[in-house]
Formats: C-alpha cells, sequence, structure tokens
C-alpha cells in the first residue's frame, strides 16, 4: 500500500512538474534584448547605441553615486519604453528598470504574457507582481514598470548597509554614554 501511495505521489509530482514547464515554467530572465544583469558599463552603452528601443546620449546619461560607488545610466525610450534605468556596483549592473508607456501597453497584458510565460507570481498584491529565484528577481510594478534585479548583488549591498547602521548605532549609544 505505501508503495502504490508513493508511486502515485511521484507520477502527481512529475505531472506537476511537466504541467509548470507547460504553462509558464520557463526559468527567469536576466536578461532583456541585449542588456544583462552582471554586465559592465562599457557593454552597457555600446548596447544602448545599437537599440532602437532607446534614445541614449552617451556619457550625458550616466550618473556617478560616489556614496555608494555605484553607475547609474537614465535614459529615455522610444515607443513602449517611456524611461529605463540601469544601476551597476563594481561595474556590474545589478538593476534593470523599465518604465513602460502606458498609452501604448496596460499592465494586465504584460502581467498576463508573464504568468503564461514564467508562471503565477511569488508575490501578488495591488503594487505588484513578483516572480523571484535565488538569483533574480522580476517584477512588474504599478502603474507599469518593470524590474529586473540580481538577487545576489542586492543582497550583499543590503547585508553591507546592516552593517554600518549597525555600527552607526552602536557609536550613538557609546556617545549617549560618555554623559
Amino acid at each position: 500500500m505505501a508503495i502504490r501511495y508513493l508511486g502515485i505521489l511521484f507520477c502527481f509530482a512529475l505531472t506537476g512538474s511537466i504541467w509548470s514547464q507547460e504553462e509558464g515554467g520557463q526559468s527567469l530572465p536576466r536578461t532583456y534584448r541585449e542588456f544583462a544583469l552582471g554586465m559592465s558599463l562599457e557593454n552597457l552603452k555600446e548596447a544602448l547605441k545599437k537599440d532602437d528601443l532607446f534614445h541614449f546620449r552617451g556619457d550625458r546619461d550616466v550618473s556617478f553615486l560616489p556614496a555608494k560607488e555605484q553607475n547609474l545610466v537614465e535614459t529615455t525610450g522610444l515607443s513602449f519604453i517611456k524611461r529605463a534605468f540601469f544601476q551597476l556596483q563594481s561595474d556590474h549592473m545589478f538593476v534593470m528598470a523599465f518604465t513602460l508607456n502606458t498609452a501604448l501597453i496596460d499592465y494586465y497584458s504584460v502581467f498576463t504574457a508573464f504568468v503564461k510565460k514564467y508562471g503565477e507570481p511569488k508575490i501578488l498584491d495591488p503594487k505588484q507582481a513578483v516572480w523571484e529565484t535565488g538569483e533574480t528577481r522580476v517584477a512588474i510594478e504599478r502603474p507599469l514598470t518593470i524590474k529586473y534585479l540580481d538577487m545576489t548583488v542586492f543582497n550583499e549591498l543590503n547585508n553591507t548597509s546592516q552593517a554600518a547602521e549597525s555600527q552607526e548605532l552602536r557609536m550613538r549609544e557609546d556617545f549617549l554614554h560618555e554623559f
């Protein structure tokens, strides 16, 4: 009886696995067109120059954020994309965000395409739909922005930030104890 039960569970698990591949089982993308999480600033600039969906003006669209030692590339888009933001840490892109033109495309169409391709989101609320793996997070935010995030870099930055805040809190407490 137990062996038959395990066999049924195995068949059910296999069927579920096949179903999820047919109904949105593709792995989460780390790329959009020629842009990929992890790419360098120079490769990003070259890709933007070649892509006809963006009006990239070269170094005028690139900013350096000295406090975080990061680069931010912000450029306008054409057609379906209104604006695009690319954030880099240590010359590796870890955020791509595309604000879409809601006059040409709607949230529901984008959401439906994502569900069809990648399955149901991990998080779904009125503000956003989020798909996530250990390495990548892709979110569709309202009114209509698609964000790609490298979770490894994000978690490292978050841990560094928390350590700095903890150090600052200790220094504050030490200062207060001196009175």
